[in-house]
């Protein structure tokens, strides 16, 4: 229902699960476990993977916290999307990558819920994706020294807020890994 057109195909977003991005992030295990599941089922499907890398000032371009974390590897042949910016469409390639791919669904995995993935999710449905974010698969750290709620209600926050999304001719949802389907229907 993207109003992207002729764009019926999903993609498989793997956001920021780099080293230091993830280090004591909340259920930092079981989400790269249920983001290794999604990654197998795409492949198998032949959906297209794609990996956004975060650099910043704290988060230097080929130091060890900038790299993705060794239990998920990405094959060449899929696309790594470069980014300085909290919303992974923003001064990168993104959307022509996407566009040549003919995604007009995202599914959308990792971290910060609080930072780069809400900001992506909005700035797809934005630009007129249908999106869902998998709800065990994102994650943050804890920011409650800064005045945020605790990790796991910063995620059951955006996962309830990203559910009652609405816009013409899209969609937003949130679902659980086993419910992730790779279809026109982008789960």
């Amino acid at each position: 229902m993207t109003t992207l057109p002729d764009r019926p195909h999903t993609a498989l977003l793997v956001i920021d699960v780099q080293n230091g991005v993830v280090e004591g992030a909340h259920d930092r295990d079981g989400v790269i476990a249920n983001i290794n599941i999604l990654v197998g089922k795409a492949r198998a499907e032949d959906v297209p993977v794609v990996w956004v890398q975060h650099s910043d000032d704290g988060l230097e371009r080929d130091s060890e916290p900038w790299q993705y974390v060794s239990e998920l590897v990405r094959r060449d042949a899929e696309p790594l999307v470069h980014k300085t910016y909290g919303d992974s469409f923003e001064g990168t390639a993104l959307e022509a990558l996407l566009a040549e791919r003919g995604v007009g669904q995202l599914v959308v995995t990792g971290a910060q819920s609080d930072g780069c993935i809400r900001a992506t999710l909005h700035g797809a449905f934005v630009r007129g994706y249908d999106v869902t974010l998998v709800s065990n698969a994102h994650t943050t750290q804890d920011l409650s020294e800064y005045g945020a709620p605790a990790p796991h209600q910063v995620i059951a926050h955006t996962n309830l807020y990203w559910q009652w999304q609405g816009a013409p001719g899209r969609r937003a949802k949130t679902v659980d890994t086993a419910e992730v389907t790779f279809t026109a229907d982008a789960s």
